[in-house]
């Protein structure tokens, strides 16, 4: 797999957090993340030298660009700045990614120079690989909250061969699928300058410190990492406000 070549400073990144279609995206320092799992795929890009990823059985895994494939339980030690992509799995550039990933981290040179155009264009065109009724019960909770049942019926399959097509597809269920799209309704909520409490009730949390449990265990940030960079003027007052609930 090649990807077009990006433009890439060697001096101190802005951070920045965003999320786009089919995608999202950190870059800055990274504080030691503690072992997690993401429902999409990650791509943790280096700046200058290596990026480091720490496995379930510790084996500390070093290159230019790594891949970790949804579920894959690992830790980010703390550096400096990296460009980190979570690729969600119903998107065009996941298929290219299952073609080249093994059931673990692997590294990925020909990912380097990974700029967030490329991820972009491939993002927001659906996977040609995954069942059509799949994506459309990932869309559908993308929208907001179903229960399986309905979820079900609505893409006229079973419970029981939903949640098989997504174990066996997708190497999740979609229940962690539901929560990666409550996580992305918060950022819009905190992108349009809700507080972290209010972000976390409109996305369906019950409370700002079940937001960050998720968000940690999901992404491997937390939001009072997110918050500044998405809204860098909020008064540092208001950060550690919203930030107690991570104590």
């Amino acid at each position: 797999m090649t990807a077009t070549v990006g433009a890439f400073a060697r001096t101190a990144m802005t951070p920045r957090f965003d999320v786009g279609h089919g995608y999202a995206l950190y870059q800055g320092p990274s504080s030691d993340s503690g072992f997690h799992r993401h429902a999409a795929f990650q791509i943790v890009v280096a700046i200058e030298g290596e990026a480091a990823l720490v496995d379930a059985s510790e084996v500390c895994h070093r290159a230019a660009a790594l891949v970790v494939p949804p579920m894959v339980r690992h830790r980010m030690p703390a550096t400096t700045d990296l460009r980190v992509f979570f690729v969600e799995p119903q998107c065009a550039f996941a298929d290219r990614l299952r073609e080249r990933c093994g059931s673990g981290i692997s590294a990925a040179p020909e990912l380097r120079r990974l700029s967030e155009n490329d991820v972009r264009l491939a993002g927001a065109r659906p996977s040609g690989e995954l069942d059509p009724r799949l994506l459309a019960a990932m869309d559908a909770l993308a929208e907001g909250p179903v229960s399986m049942p309905d979820l079900a019926a609505r893409v006229d399959l079973s419970p029981q061969r939903l949640r098989g097509l997504a174990r066996s597809q997708l190497g999740m269920p979609l229940t962690r699928w539901r929560v990666w799209g409550q996580l992305r309704r918060t950022v819009e909520a905190l992108r349009a300058g809700r507080s972290l409490a209010e972000a976390a009730a409109v996305s369906g949390f019950a409370d700002q410190a079940h937001l960050t449990r998720w968000m940690r265990e999901m992404m491997g940030l937390t939001p009072a990492v997110v918050l500044p960079v998405l809204r860098p003027s909020l008064p540092g007052g208001d950060v550690d406000r919203d930030r107690t609930s991570e104590r």
